[in-house]
């Protein structure tokens, strides 16, 4: 039975994985920063006995290194670097920039993801399918930027992008395949109500894109229907 590690798996996209990854016959670990308050992923707990919730902020590398050393030794399949915030904000725009919120959502969108990487490749050594996804977004593009603004996250996910493009050609001569996926536009509390896409629709697709990972296609930028993305 594969196994999928989930980080950000508390609500929206990483709560959506977790469900269709555990309908599906996986063991899911899925990781949020406050179980004791994630009664949702609770509940898919509850309902599915290979659902297994650690507690983890991406944030916090010592708290990292904990749930690593927990699961030392355990074989996974696929790592999902799911968390990421988005802390731009239209109340202090250029030339009032918060350089501190900056700072975190550069820890947490491409720093904790690295790290990630970092802590769980003998675990990611140890299973069969041995991929490592990373989500994304278009506004990481730089080709694709001409609306400006979301300098933090712009960059927090341009950079993402860049170390994942790195770690496949690093990671190739060890079998582990990598993919950045953009979900799309999609109805989450990051995304807001007016988002096109639903959670179900878009998670589906990138469970469909991460299933016929082929080698040839690590390091590829991909929306959630496996379309190519410029960089």
């Amino acid at each position: 039975m594969p196994t999928i590690l989930i980080t950000g798996a508390s609500r929206g996209l990483g709560l959506e994985f977790s469900r269709l990854f555990a309908a599906s016959g996986w063991q899911v670990l899925a990781t949020c920063r406050a179980p004791e308050r994630a009664d949702a992923l609770q509940a898919l707990a509850d309902r599915y006995a290979g659902v297994g919730v650690h507690k983890l902020d991406v944030a916090d590398f010592a708290q990292m290194d904990a749930v690593a050393d927990e699961l030392a030794g355990r074989p996974i399949d696929v790592l999902l670097n799911n968390a990421g915030v988005c802390l731009d904000s239209d109340a202090k725009p250029f030339g009032a920039l918060d350089y501190s919120a900056w700072e975190r959502t550069l820890r947490i969108n491409t720093l904790a993801p690295v790290r990630m990487a970092e802590r769980f490749l003998p675990n990611l050594q140890l299973g069969e399918r041995r991929l490592l996804v990373s989500l994304s977004s278009l506004m990481g593009s730089i080709a694709d930027n001409r609306s400006g603004g979301h300098v933090f996250y712009r960059s927090s996910k341009a950079a993402l992008n860049a170390a994942m493009r790195s770690l496949s050609i690093d990671l190739r001569f060890q079998r582990i395949g990598v993919l950045i996926l953009h979900p799309g536009w999609v109805r989450t509390d990051m995304g807001g109500g007016d988002a096109p896409l639903s959670p179900e629709d878009s998670v589906a697709g990138m469970q469909r894109v991460m299933e016929s990972f082929r080698a040839d296609r690590s390091g590829a930028f991909l929306d959630y229907s496996g379309k190519s993305l410029p960089w």
